[in-house]
Parts: structure tokens; sequence; C-alpha cells
């Protein structure tokens, strides 16, 4: 039986931890994962039943996370692998720190999340994990790890690129809807597919970049969060 053995270096949040993943030329065999981080975190990427080598694979990510002024936040608006500059916008302030309760204050955001808090990135690879039968991005990096603290959300995409891999497939297709109120998003749409296309490895052809508002409700409609919907196609190597 033929075996092709890929050892990745993962550099999440600095901290290098090394893992192997093998993959079996035969596909009644199940491709097994040996990591020399947490057994648990092995445990929920090499699952007791075979991930079948079916033909097309489809999954669906979802994400989303709060806007804060920024000073709360403490770090900007990451969408994509693009940091959203903007001028002062009004935001809701629903619980009234700044301003009378309900009330706009003017300022400028942030996102409030454990990583960098890159919706398009993290509905990705949940995608990509949900096509593949694998648990959710919150089980795989969980936002009580200090080691994902502030961590660049690309990180997660590359180790998703890679187990994806590890188990025979690449992108199909991507579909993404991004839904935020505010700020504006449509000059910098190009350079997120741009860096989602070379962070998976595939091509533009492959990669579908759409963004809408809320209609003014709910939190996503008063500036205080901001979601993503993204489909994702999975097609053998």
């Amino acid at each position: 039986m033929m075996l092709l053995r890929l050892v990745i270096v993962s550099y999440l949040a600095g901290t290098a931890p090394a893992f192997v993943v093998k993959v079996s030329s035969s596909r009644a065999t199940p491709v097994t994962l040996a990591f020399s981080t947490e057994q648990e975190t092995d445990d929920l990427l090499k699952p007791a039943y075979e991930i079948e080598k079916i033909p097309l694979r489809i999954g669906h990510g979802f994400d989303i996370h709060r806007m804060a002024p920024l000073e709360e936040a403490g770090q900007p608006i990451v969408i994509g692998g693009v940091v959203i500059d903007h001028n002062p916008l009004k935001w809701t302030d629903a619980e009234g720190k700044y301003v009378e309760k309900g009330r706009l204050y003017e300022t400028e955001l942030g996102v409030v999340a454990h990583s960098d808090g890159d919706v398009i990135y993290h509905s990705i690879v949940d995608a990509i994990f949900g096509a593949l039968t694998l648990p959710d991005i919150g089980q795989v990096f969980q936002d009580t790890d200090p080691r994902w603290k502030g961590c660049d959300s690309s990180k997660f995409m590359e180790h998703a690129f890679e187990v994806m891999k590890g188990y025979g497939y690449k992108i199909g297709n991507i579909d993404v809807t991004l839904i935020l109120e505010r700020p504006k998003v449509a000059s910098f749409k190009p350079k997120m597919k741009e860096n989602i296309v070379k962070l998976l490895n595939t091509s533009p052809g492959r990669v579908n970049i759409k963004a809408r508002t809320h209609e003014r409700v709910d939190s996503i409609g008063e500036l205080r969060s901001l979601s993503c919907h993204v489909v994702a196609t999975l097609e053998l190597l």
C-alpha cells in the first residue's frame, strides 16, 4: 500500500506545533492524523469513522462577531485578511457606555474577538471542516486557548487547507456572503479574494465574495455586529 506522508509545520500564534498527516492512496483505508499537540485536538480531526473519498463534498460555514468602539475592541476590523480602514461611524450604544442608552455614538469600530475576528476566514474554515464531517472551528481553535489570542486567522486557513489536502481534496468553489451595515467594503473585496485564492491554492474563478447590509435590522443593522455565511465545495485531488 502506497502512503503519502505529508509533514506540516504550523505556525499558529507563533507556537509552531508540528503535526503529520498520513494519507493512504487506497480509498478503503481511512486517513490518519498524528499531532504533536493536545490529544483532544488530535481526536477531533481523526474521527473513528472513514471519511470516504466521494467525488464532491459540500460544507457551510457561519460566523458572527460583535463590533464596538476601537478603544474597547482593542483591534481593528479585519475581513478576508484585509484591515478595513474607515471614517467614524454612527454606532448604536445599546448599553449606554458612551452616550445615553440606545443613542448613536460616532466612532471608529473594531471587532471583539479572541483571535483577530475575521468572519470570512472563520466561515471558510468552518465550511471546509464541515464538508469533511469534522468538528467546527470553535472546537478545534477554542476561544479559551491562550495560543489563539489575537491570532492572525490566515493561520487557521493554512491549517484547514493542509487538513483538506491531507484527506485528498481541493477547493471546488467558495461562495461568501458577508453581512454588515457599515463600513462599506466594495473597494476591499478584490484584495479579500486575492488572499483567499492564495491561501487555499485555488483560482479566482472558484472564489466569489458578496456583501450586503442588514437593512438596519437588529445588532448588525445597528453596527454592533457583523456576520458571514460561506458555502464551499471540495473536489478530489
